[in-house]
């Protein structure tokens, strides 16, 4: 395996990659969220069959997001120690059988723990399409690419719902779970037929655990490297807290059908689109530091719209503005935190994403069932102004401005870390 040192000063052979292989690492970074949003629409008629209160059920959110974050932090490491092809197609092998697990559940427990199962094997595709981005590009089309696949995740947590109303309209949650797992055998026919080893055997890694926890305390002591997770992390909270609880307030407390809610969340969509685009845009050619500042706002603005919406019991048009400027500023700051966190780090790229995803699945499943403990808009504006709030303060401590200093590598071999980060 290349020692950081020879990575930073060797160009890394950069493979061509088609437009098949782009399309296959595509939905390998979406199908897991989108496993987590799908039957969001149909979630109230979940609880409702199987007798569960509205607590219980959102931690079937809450388990496939732990699964998420933990799928990633197994299958980075053994993806470079296997290679890329074995892993993929045992995780999506499972999450095939184990989407038909949960369409056939009887109670909500068996659910719940087979949701779990569901997100350790879709943060598989999410973290070798991140390490087989890794393998395929460098220098700035790898961190355009690591761009890319974090919005596409982001979008697809947004897009979830509004194909999930639609299939409302033909079935009952257990079909949304049977259409996962045609997705997922759509995914796997795509990874047999397309998907090749991207890491070639020279290149893996043979330090096992003491090479990853080395790579892991050399990330954890750059500041800005941890207040762009952390931030992530909180806005994610509050992304993941809006998808969770806007189910029950929006049909629940407005009056909302499924098809209503899923347009209600098309906007959304929309918004993070344009915004996120816009976003990586104005990160390159202005500030990155000065677009995350834009986006956090974005994000407490939007809360704050919640918050008053629940103090003074304002219409739906409230609601839907709030949201829809809480959901851009979670896109304004993807681009900019991806960037930030994984600029001085080309060697280790895939670890660090890994960290990205590992704080927004984590963050997420921890706020997600705090939303359930109330009812009416007051548990979701609570949530979402806190989580947005920690995220303003992380960003003001460790990330507005530069360090003063070089930070010294954690193994003592290199300096990797730039001047001012």
């Amino acid at each position: 395996m290349s020692s950081p040192s020879t990575l930073l000063t060797t160009p890394t052979r950069q493979q061509t990659v088609g437009r098949a292989l782009a399309v296959v690492l595509s939905l390998l970074t979406v199908f897991g969220p989108i496993s987590m949003d799908l039957y969001l629409p149909v979630l109230p008629a979940l609880t409702r069959e199987l007798r569960s209160a509205t607590s219980t059920a959102q931690l079937t959110i809450t388990a496939c997001l732990l699964g998420l974050a933990l799928g990633q932090l197994v299958a980075g490491p053994l993806s470079d120690r296997f290679g890329r092809r074995r892993p993929l197609l045992v995780g999506v092998v499972a999450y095939v059988a184990v989407s038909l697990l949960c369409a056939a559940s009887p109670t909500m427990e068996t659910l719940i723990a087979a949701r779990f199962v569901q997100g350790l094997a879709g943060g598989v595709g999410i973290v070798i399409a991140q390490a087989a981005g890794r393998d395929l590009y460098s220098g700035g089309a790898l961190l355009r690419y690591y761009g890319r696949l974090t919005v596409l995740g982001g979008l697809a947590a947004i897009v979830g719902p509004l194909i999930g109303g639609q299939l409302a309209r033909v079935t009952d949650w257990r079909g949304v779970f049977l259409f996962l797992a045609l997705v997922g055998a759509v995914i796997l026919a795509a990874c047999l037929l397309v998907f090749r080893e991207t890491l070639p055997t020279e290149n893996r890694v043979s330090g096992g655990m003491t090479r990853t926890g080395r790579d892991m305390r050399r990330l954890l002591a750059d500041r800005v490297f941890v207040g762009a997770v952390l931030v992530t992390g909180f806005v994610n909270a509050a992304l993941f807290a809006y998808l969770s609880g806007a189910t029950f307030v929006l049909q629940g407390v407005y009056g909302l059908s499924p098809q209503g809610y899923s347009y209600a969340f098309g906007l959304n969509s929309l918004g993070f689109m344009v915004f996120g685009f816009v976003a990586g845009r104005t990160a390159e050619q202005w500030s990155e530091r000065g677009t995350l500042l834009v986006g956090t706002a974005m994000c407490v603005a939007g809360a704050g719209g919640l918050l008053a919406t629940a103090a003074w019991d304002l219409p739906l048009a409230a609601v839907i503005v709030s949201l829809l400027t809480m959901v851009s500023g979670v896109a304004v700051t993807t681009p900019p935190a991806t960037s930030l966190a994984l600029a001085g780090y080309p060697d280790i790229a895939g670890t660090a994403s890994s960290f990205l995803g590992v704080a927004r699945f984590a963050f997420g499943g921890l706020a997600a069932p705090l939303v359930g403990l109330g009812t009416g808009v007051a548990p979701l504006a609570l949530v979402t102004v806190i989580a947005a709030a920690l995220g303003a303060v992380c960003f003001a401590v460790t990330v507005r401005r530069p360090a003063p200093a070089t930070t010294p590598a954690v193994d003592g071999d290199h300096d990797l870390t730039p001047a001012g980060r």
